[in-house]
């Protein structure tokens, strides 16, 4: 793996010779771990050009557009697969037999329900409190329900939680939007599917169950996938910096969905609907995007573009024709905010100023209008985000954990004051 050698030069200091790692796909990696012996650290804020781990999981290439679940193209399996499939692919290395397939569906199902005590500890929160907010804390107390099987070093704990974390998460960001609603938790059901059990709990009642639309579940099992994992963005390398610690799989998941809270990460399908209600009216779009190519207005527009794709996100192609599929199913029509939407859009494909920018409509974009369209709530779309994306969470630590790891550490580049003696309070000015 480490076939080459680099040569740093520090004027002063003998040279220092870091190995060069190659990969199956990607770029050639420096191995600067050696470099500490010499005095020196690297400086890398926001891990622009780090590689912070090694895996196996998911591959990236930003430029060509292309993402890689266990080397799978993420189209191949959004088409040809489904959620609990591409779950077991990322949990396990290769897609499952039918056999093997159907034994995880079904332990996953038989997984779905959480204990009943749990209900109580929604009662803490205020009625109005934000869903994320409840999310954290309810994901987090897994730990104090689910002790039986929290040894990190045992594989066969490892494998419980993960399909724990999995088969509960919908079950949670049901509960969550009920309680905020102020209706009662539905239970989950192991007659439907995935995705078609989580909308039965979100928009059913028991005094009436409704059909669930194949098309809309076939979309939500769809946000899902595209949501699975993302190699190391910041809440997955959040979880692996929790778990290098020797945490417990939900409390590692809780840190992971605290730093997918934020609106520059797991937030941002949410701050799409934002950015159109401020935009409010077609007419206005004109104004607003004359403001987005302003250097000088801080204005953005939500939804475009990518920081890692630097060509279409592969993602969003997908989701369109999932949008126009959920569009169509729903007759959806004269809604001022889905028009203003297919407006931007027309003008992100269109406009020299996007296209020679790649400010192409990402994974965001179109899923926060498929889940406005299908009734969910803005508050509630960064909840799916993190369900969705525990599969990706938890393959990631159950991957560090099976080999040698360290406890995460980063180093810093200090500037601040150098060593210097206390004043006595009297003599201080």
């Amino acid at each position: 793996m480490a076939d080459k050698k680099a040569q740093l030069v520090i004027e002063g200091n003998a040279p220092v010779e870091l190995p060069i790692l190659t990969g199956t796909v990607g770029p050639d990696v420096i191995d600067v771990r050696g470099l500490g012996a010499s005095g020196h650290f690297t400086f890398d804020p926001g891990f622009m050009a780090t590689a912070s781990c090694e895996s196996k999981i998911t591959y990236i290439d930003g430029d060509k557009g292309v993402l890689l679940h266990r080397g799978y193209p993420i189209e191949q399996l959004a088409e040809q697969s489904d959620y609990l499939e591409t779950c077991y692919l990322l949990l396990n290395g290769e897609l499952p037999n039918a056999e093997q397939k159907a034994q995880f569906v079904s332990t996953v199902k038989n997984h779905t329900m959480v204990h009943e005590q749990l209900k109580s500890f929604f009662n803490g929160f205020r009625r109005d409190a934000h869903p994320m907010a409840v999310m954290c804390g309810v994901v987090g107390a897994l730990s104090a329900f689910y002790h039986d099987s929290l040894d990190i070093n045992n594989p066969q704990h490892r494998e419980i939680s993960a399909v724990r974390l999995v088969a509960k998460m919908p079950t949670l960001a049901a509960m969550v939007y009920k309680y905020s609603m102020g209706q009662p938790m539905m239970y989950p059901r192991n007659d439907l599917s995935y995705a078609e059990n989580f909308l039965h709990m979100m928009f059913n009642t028991p005094c009436e169950i409704k059909p669930i639309s194949p098309t809309l579940a076939k979309a939500m099992d769809r946000i899902f996938i595209l949501h699975a994992d993302h190699e190391q963005n910041a809440s997955t390398s959040t979880v692996r910096l929790a778990g290098s610690s020797g945490a417990n799989p939900f409390a590692c998941i809780a840190a992971g969905i605290a730093a997918l809270w934020g609106p520059a990460h797991g937030g941002a399908n949410e701050a799409v609907l934002t950015m159109l209600d401020e935009i409010g009216d077609v007419s206005n779009i004109d104004k607003y995007i004359a403001k987005a190519k302003d250097k000088n207005d801080p204005f953005k527009l939500m939804g475009f573009g990518h920081r890692v794709y630097k060509n279409r996100d592969p993602r969003a192609t997908v989701m369109k024709q999932t949008c126009d599929e959920v569009l169509g199913e729903l007759g959806i029509k004269n809604d001022p905010q889905l028009e203003l939407a297919m407006r931007l859009e027309e003008i992100a494909l269109t406009d020299p100023y996007f296209i020679e920018r790649s400010l192409y409509p990402n994974v965001d974009f179109y899923s926060g209008i498929i889940l406005k369209a299908i009734g969910i709530p803005t508050s509630m779309f960064t909840v799916i985000f993190a369900l969705a994306r525990t599969v990706g969470w938890i393959s990631h630590w159950k991957e560090m954990l099976s080999g040698p790891y360290k406890i995460g550490r980063p180093r810093q580049l200090y500037t601040g004051e150098p060593q210097r003696d206390i004043v006595e309070l009297k003599d201080r000015k």
